[in-house]
């Protein structure tokens, strides 16, 4: 025969069989297969076309159900058998040639095929015993298409035997069941069996519209009835689409690796807004054409149609969708505790761990040993990014530790890397994102770079994507307060000087109050005269999750990755649209018994029912009141460890686990539980047992943190107390987002949430850290986030029970923007200052104003608020200067037992979900350590306490060996005689010797101007805050001046609190007027 006639057969029936792309097997050893059930639509009919079976696969770890018609199976064996019959034919073909060839007769050489030609025919197989190994059961098909007749009774059980001996046939050779027709009756695809996507669900072809045209080879696109009613030129084209339990992903061929489309789920509205409940994930849709049939998926602000050969099918689609949007234990699609997208991890032993970092020096090094590490993909999120950054000090000993090193250095290994910045408005922000987009985007192909949002389209020029996320292989992720950018690397010593420099180069030496740079470009070259200025030091804290908290916030990087993408590149082939990862212990609640179960619900329901509302953000209760996804079944378990079986992915046989969307009725048992000392959650029924019955293990010691054994995946630094112990905890994912930010469909604001939650549960003692601390009252119509709301109403109900309850806030002494107190430019600088203010003591809406009205001088001793200096030489010999240490963390800590890490300020532009995109996380401990709280004995949690003694030892100046003087958090000894004291010391000393501003002797600006002008007369230079020192201070004893040096005097400051200046300017408005351009703004822009 003829080559070309061979090439021309082979063409003619490649419709019969599509062998799998070279390389590509869906299964490397056999699935099994069971025949569950045969049933007939009528008891009367006896043709075995007319039969349904019900099968059972299972592969590996992995089960699924599957309902096939007699003819699907006729159609799959009859394709097998054309596939065999070709295959024999190609190799007689072959023989011929060859004897031909042999016989000299046809062409004179042999023909000699090049390796490297591309071979377009179908894959054939040709080792021994091929025809054997090939060989398709016609014999075994004879009981199945032909069934013998007999009772009626009988004939489904014989042609369940005759349909089980064929399955084994072809089920037990693994070449025939990894071609693509028994993959495609199989229903199966490249995702199907990733264990990160979580179980197989449902699978098949649709047809889609909104995708653009899908190049294929051949004419898969075209449904079967084109021939007839040419239905398919109106641009609907066949995909493949795989559901997981969180999301909905379009492929061209069940082959292709990445998708075309992927819906990733998230919480719907509370009701469709006709009163017929929450709004279904996916819905039927009628059609014009009754031969059509079709069903809309809407997640977000997206809405997408697809049709399907059937009406069966689109109700089977649309069940299975809405089930896997509710699927326990995530359930996206309705809100958790706090309203949030993610639910509460650590309820059992998950492997839900945290650790923290204090300052960027311990942070910066976790992060550059975890990418170090990185085997596939890195996510890195940020407000600001600066690809000449080392994370690692002194920087000409490391220079492989430079973010843009570290990044190619992965990236040439075949590590993915995903970079999401935010896309500033230029006019108002110096961060030059397109400048480090260029930069990276050099570095390799592997390297992609998304900036967003888009103003002029999205309409979006106000508000800023703030979260700081670096996200590992999806097992170790970094939030927090810290971007990987100028400034932020600092140490618990935060030195304001480096000349010459050998920790800060070029433009790393950094203060924004003196002087934002220009121009980002010229990294090395320095923006401030080290002689001169001092740097502006930089607290932060940072936090690393492992385990499902890590995905949870690996899945939130995804969803903003790919609307980001539909938004700026929607056909960029070299931006792939991402899919999240499942937590891979899904049944990650099993393992309590029964018992234990109806415990907790009975203590939710005893908690509900004491439970009573007065505080202005109880309209958010309803968030709150969702109630905890309740365990599995324990019996779906083996092992003593809450180990799971295969089962777990089984997607049929747990009904109490799937149940239908839109009956259901998410209906809260637990009113916003209280429980004592932490928020409601399912381990609250262990907090508060006897420590015999505390199955975790307790320490006596309270210098336990100081030696704590650090894990060896993070890098230890000095032992100074900045990286915490490695602890496992309950963990919960919060954020900020709305649909400009992420496109959901509704508004999230579950840090708002939590914050409140967490301050109005609060027993004896809140700790805040935050870089802002703009709040608002009841009744205030201007601000809108209520923080400082449950802050009044939890003091005012310590005070009616006559119990000592104690509020500290550190923020920084001014904002941390360019310009003086009395410059023309800065009017930003003092709008800022004007709404903190308004917040903490001045006017009406102010919390210390309305403390005061009701207790008197008594309001400061259960709310204060500090900030932190520090000083230094700026070189050998030269002049002594101070700077205020710049508040960037964003943290809450509640009675040593639960902790808010985060990169959300308190403002309304961070909390309320409508403007800044946050997130965060809330740390609740489950490891307990002996403590002492008012006196008494306490069981702190590890993580809360450990990071509490850290911050205080650092601003207190308390060393090592006298962390036990600070362990009661509110008692007098360490309230009044340390922390009060220290702060008062601090801050007499500094303006004793600097003079330095904001002070409490400043009350306008023409008193500024006036210090000012005196300190002129005394100093040729100082700073923009008048941070610098005379040599010699003056001080007027018995009528006689004597002079003492001035790093004698600063030699008795300890740490660096200091009290936060609350009548600095105080005779000053200090909003913009109408000749500065701050005045045309919107107010919202600075709270």
């Amino acid at each position: 025969m003829p080559e070309s006639s061979s090439t021309t057969m082979a063409s003619f029936f490649s419709f019969a069989y599509a062998p799998a792309p070279e390389g590509t097997s869906m299964f490397d050893e056999l699935p099994k297969a069971t025949i569950v059930s045969v049933s007939r639509p009528d008891a009367g009919d006896i043709s075995p076309l007319l039969l349904t079976y019900t099968f059972l696969f299972r592969y590996k770890q992995f089960k699924w159900h599957l309902v096939k018609k007699a003819p699907h199976v006729f159609y799959l064996h009859f394709v097998l058998k054309k596939r065999l019959l070709f295959e024999e034919i190609h190799e007689k073909q072959e023989q011929v040639k060859e004897w031909l060839q042999n016989l000299g007769i046809g062409d004179n050489a042999p023909v000699v095929q090049d390796e490297d030609e591309p071979d377009d025919d179908p894959v054939l197989l040709h080792h021994e015993e091929s025809v054997r190994n090939r060989d398709v059961p016609s014999s075994a098909a004879l009981g199945v298409i032909r069934p013998v007749l007999v009772r009626q009774s009988s004939i489904a059980d014989r042609a369940k035997v005759a349909m089980q001996e064929y399955l084994n046939h072809f089920l037990g050779n693994l070449e025939i069941v990894n071609c693509r027709e028994v993959c495609k009756f199989l229903e199966v695809s490249t995702l199907s069996f990733s264990p990160e996507y979580g179980p197989k669900l449902k699978e098949d072809y649709v047809m889609v519209k909104h995708l653009p045209k899908i190049v294929k080879d051949d004419d898969s696109r075209i449904c079967c009835a084109c021939n007839w009613f040419d239905c398919c030129n109106d641009n609907w084209q066949k995909v493949w689409a795989v559901l997981k339990p969180g999301f909905l992903a379009l492929l061209g061929d069940p082959f292709d690796t990445k998708p075309l489309d992927i819906i990733v789920f998230d919480v719907l509205p509370p009701s469709d807004g006709n009163g017929e409940g929450r709004v279904s994930l996916a819905v039927e849709v009628k059609e014009r054409n009754p031969l059509r049939h079709a069903f809309k998926v809407t997640c977000g602000n997206r809405s997408i149609r697809l049709r399907t050969k059937s009406g069966a099918k689109v109700k089977d689609w649309v069940a299975a969708i809405n089930d896997a949007g509710l699927r326990r234990p995530e359930g996206w699609c309705h809100p958790h505790r706090f309203g949030s997208f993610a639910p509460p991890r650590g309820l059992t032993e998950d492997g839900s761990q945290a650790q923290w970092f204090v300052d960027g020096m311990a942070a910066f090094d976790a992060i550059a040993s975890s990418i170090e590490n990185a085997k596939s993909e890195i996510f890195i999120c940020g407000w600001w990014l600066c690809p000449e950054l080392y994370l690692r000090r002194p920087f000409h000993a490391h220079a492989s530790s430079r973010l843009d090193a570290l990044v190619e250095a992965k990236a040439k290994q075949g590590v993915q890397i995903y970079i999401l910045l935010y896309k500033e408005v230029a006019l108002a922000l110096k961060i030059n994102s397109i400048y480090s987009k260029k930069r990276f985007l050099k570095i390799h192909e592997n390297v992609r770079v998304l900036r967003y949002p888009d103003h002029f389209s999205s309409g979006v020029y106000l508000w800023s994507h703030h979260e700081k996320l670096v996200i590992v292989d999806h097992h170790i992720c970094f939030i927090g307060g810290l971007d990987l950018c100028f400034g932020r690397y600092d140490s618990p010593e935060h030195k304001i000087d480096d000349k010459p420099p050998l920790i800060w180069p070029g433009k790393d030496y950094y203060n924004p109050r003196e002087s934002e740079p220009n121009s980002w470009e010229e990294t090395m070259k320095d923006e401030l005269d080290r002689g001169k200025y001092p740097r502006m030091p930089w607290h932060d804290v940072h936090c690393a999750l492992w385990g499902p908290p890590c995905r949870d916030v690996a899945r939130h990087f995804v969803q903003r990755w790919n609307y980001a993408k539909r938004n700026k590149a929607p056909y960029e082939e070299a931006i792939p649209l991402l899919i999240p990862r499942q937590h891979m212990v899904i049944p990650h609640y099993l393992g309590r018994s029964q018992e234990i179960l109806e415990s907790v619900s009975m203590a939710f329901e005893d908690n509900a029912k004491n439970m009573k509302r007065q505080s202005s953000f109880s309209s958010r209760s309803s968030f709150q009141d969702i109630p905890l996804l309740m365990p599995q079944e324990a019996e779906e378990l083996s092992g003593s460890h809450g180990s799971p079986k295969s089962v777990w992915l089984d997607t049929t046989t747990r009904k109490s686990v799937s149940f239908s969307f839109q009956k259901s009725k998410i209906e809260p048992f637990v009113a916003d539980t209280p429980l004592k000392g932490f928020v409601d959650d399912l381990d609250a029924l262990y907090l508060h047992k006897k420590p015999s019955e505390l199955k975790t293990q307790l320490t006596t010691d309270t210098e336990w943190w100081e030696t704590q054994e650090w894990d060896n995946q993070v890098s230890l630094v000095e032992e100074n107390g900045s990286i915490g112990p490695r602890a496992s905890c309950r963990c919960q994912i919060i954020r900020s987002v709305s649909q400009w930010s992420a496109g959901t469909s509704q508004v999230e604001e579950s840090i708002h949430c939590a914050y409140c939650s967490l301050i109005e549960k609060a027993e004896h003692f809140i700790y805040i850290e935050n870089q802002f601390f703009i709040s608002g009252l009841t009744g205030d119509e201007v601000i809108r986030n209520r923080v400082l709301e449950a802050l009044y109403q939890r003091i005012m109900q310590a005070y009616n029970d006559n119990k000592c309850f104690r509020v500290i806030v550190v923020i920084p002494l001014l904002p941390g923007f360019q310009g003086g107190i009395d410059d023309s430019g800065a009017a930003s600088v003092r709008a800022i200052m004007h709404w903190q203010y308004r917040t903490i003591c001045r006017g009406q809406h102010s919390i210390l104003h309305n403390l005061h009205e009701l207790l008197g001088h008594k309001a400061h001793d259960y709310i204060s608020f500090y900030g932190l200096r520090a000083y230094g030489k700026l070189f050998d010999d030269g002049p002594v200067a101070t700077s205020q240490v710049y508040v960037h963390s964003k943290i809450m800590i509640i009675d040593d037992s639960a902790a808010l890490i985060g990169s959300a300020n308190i403002n309304d532009r961070s909390l309320l979900g409508s403007r800044d995109s946050e997130i965060g996380v809330l740390i609740e401990d489950k490891e307990l350590v002996d403590s002492c709280m008012g006196g008494k004995p306490w069981k702190a949690g590890r993580f809360a306490l450990s990071l509490r003694l850290s911050l205080w030892s650092e601003h207190l100046g308390i060393r090592q060996g006298e962390v036990n003087q600070i362990v009661d958090p509110i008692s007098d000894s360490t309230h009044r005689d340390i922390w009060v004291a220290t702060a008062k010391m601090n801050t007499t000393i500094y303006q004793d010797v600097f003079s330095c501003v904001p002070n409490d002797h400043i009350h306008s600006r023409s008193t500024f101007r006036q210090t000012i002008a005196s300190l002129k007369e005394k100093l040729s230079h100082n700073t923009i805050d008048l941070g610098i020192a005379p040599k010699k201070l003056e001080t007027h004893q018995n009528g006689e001046v004597k002079q003492t040096d001035t790093m004698d005097r600063l030699k008795s400051v300890r740490g660096h609190l200091v009290y936060f200046p609350l009548n600095f300017m105080c005779k000053e408005d200090l909003r913009p007027v109408y000749k500065e351009s701050e005045y045309y703004a919107s107010p919202q822009v600075f709270h």
